[in-house]
């Protein structure tokens, strides 16, 4: 970006929530299921029907609400966002306007030199979801309301953020604090977790906001961020040719990595809100509020200061154990059965997240019981198998999910300890070979991978590592 200038970003997201039902019907909250196969009367629309508002909806705001240090009102009502498009068949979005249920909230966010920054949060409100139209199939377009009534959160930001890398710490933030209160599964590609950016640019240090232009279609991260690196590039491009800003709505194409026009941007007043007249006021009182705040669980930030704490991991490890709930939650689950925490720790950065990444597949479709990556390791720690042997268990716990010990015993892996058997198998490769014997005593110390490479094979990689190195130093030094 251009030194000259600064940009003023601000982020609305919409998270679709994890809740059985719809937002105001009974209706089940499902995705994937045929077009309009989960509607009724209420979500579609239909003349006289009431809405009834879905309790967990409003209790999965407040834990949110709570996660992100925002003040929760006591009081908020819904109202009728009139605007009028195919997919929204009674012709309002349900949602919250002028009093929200969530307001003044933070994130905290820590770039790659560790400063930290807080992000506000304006306001966290209840809505609901629209339809979806569908235009791949032939020269018309196609409704599936299935869509409609699902429950939504959107959060607000600040125009706080300066970069594309502060919206994207942001973004990854939320989403981990999301994901870890467990009420939303935060899959972008599904669309329950969707990102839409304000973006205006200005002289650096003026305090006057430049006109903002809205960014949407950006469905992951890095789309997000390359969005608006191209968007702040374009708006400063337009003012250094003199030029002025158009306040509009722009689509990301990722296949271009450019943004184009889709309409002109709308005020709030063009929405034309007014009090929703078929649904009462919520009222959280802190009887309530210290209900659900007992249901918070421990939040990713406190989990890795923990994990550096208490299992002495490095804050690197502690960082990527935690970056999802279900990761952490099976680290620990390793550590019911070893005490060894950088083992666990490594097996889980290295062998295992190579597996999830190959395969492309989330921990919890991981087909090895946590339990058993415990005893692997235990096996390993107490020499009845080799770190090379446990590499090849591995791959047949991935198949069977068996515990490793079996597997061992099943393939006769053993590792050998006994002294007398390994000298024996180092005398006699020493004995064949005294070319490399003398290079050894002449100082070429390196021909030791030589000798321990013959012994390992000598014995299919089963003799004890420290005891081969032991034995075989002093069976050469003999030799002087």
């Amino acid at each position: 970006m251009d030194k000259k200038y600064e940009a003023v970003i601000g982020l609305e997201v919409h998270t679709q929530l994890l809740t059985e039902t719809k937002a105001f019907c009974g209706c089940a909250n499902k995705f994937g299921m045929p077009p309009n196969t989960n509607v009724c009367p209420v979500c579609m629309g239909h003349p006289g029907v009431l809405p009834v508002l879905n309790k967990k909806v409003v209790e999965f705001a407040i834990l949110l609400g709570l996660a992100t240090d925002c003040n929760i009102n006591e009081k908020s009502i819904f109202a009728r966002k009139n605007y009028f498009y195919p997919d929204l068949p009674k012709g309002w979005q349900t949602s919250q306007f002028e009093e929200p249920i969530c307001e003044r909230g933070f994130l905290e966010i820590r770039n790659a030199d560790g400063v930290s920054k807080k992000l506000g949060i304006t306001r966290i409100h209840m809505e609901e979801d629209a339809g979806k139209l569908i235009h791949d199939q032939g020269p018309y377009s196609l409704i599936d309301l299935n869509r409609c009534g699902t429950p939504l959160l959107e959060i607000v930001s600040e125009p706080d953020m300066r970069s594309s890398e502060d919206a994207y710490l942001y973004l990854t933030k939320l989403h981990q604090i999301i994901t870890y209160l467990g009420i939303s599964d935060g899959n972008m590609e599904e669309g329950s977790f969707r990102c839409d950016a304000n973006i205006s640019v200005r002289i650096k240090g003026e305090t006057k906001l430049g006109t903002k232009t809205e960014v949407k279609n950006m469905n992951s991260f890095r789309f997000v961020r390359a969005a608006i690196e191209k968007e702040i590039e374009r708006q400063i491009e337009i003012l250094e040719e003199g030029g002025k800003i158009t306040q509009q709505t722009l689509l990301w194409d990722s296949e271009l990595s450019d943004v184009f026009p889709m309409r002109s941007k709308e005020e709030s007043h063009d929405y034309r809100y007014f009090p929703e007249p078929d649904l009462m006021p919520v009222v959280v009182d802190d009887k309530w509020k210290e209900e659900i705040r007992k249901q918070l669980p421990e939040l990713p930030e406190n989990r890795k200061e923990r994990f550096i704490e208490e299992y002495k991991l490095p804050n690197y490890d502690a960082e990527i154990l935690t970056s999802s709930r279900n990761l952490a939650d099976y680290f620990e689950r390793i550590l019911n059965v070893t005490s060894d925490y950088k083992s666990a720790s490594n097996w889980v950065m290295g062998d295992i997240m190579k597996v999830l990444n190959e395969d492309k597949i989330d921990i919890r479709g991981f087909p090895v019981a946590p339990e058993n990556i415990g005893r692997l390791i235990n096996l390993i720690n107490d020499n009845t198998i080799s770190s090379k042997i446990a590499k090849e268990v591995f791959p047949e716990m991935l198949k069977t999910n068996k515990d490793p010990k079996l597997i061992v015993e099943e393939k006769n892996l053993v590792q050998i300890t006994d002294i007398e058997l390994i000298e024996e198998v180092i005398g006699s490769i020493i004995e064949n070979n005294p070319g490399q014997v003398k290079q050894y005593l002449d100082g070429r110390e390196k021909v030791l991978g030589f000798f321990v490479g013959q012994i390992m094979r000598e014995t299919n990689g089963k003799a004890n590592p420290q005891s081969v190195n032991e034995i075989l130093k002093r069976m050469l030094e003999e030799k002087r």
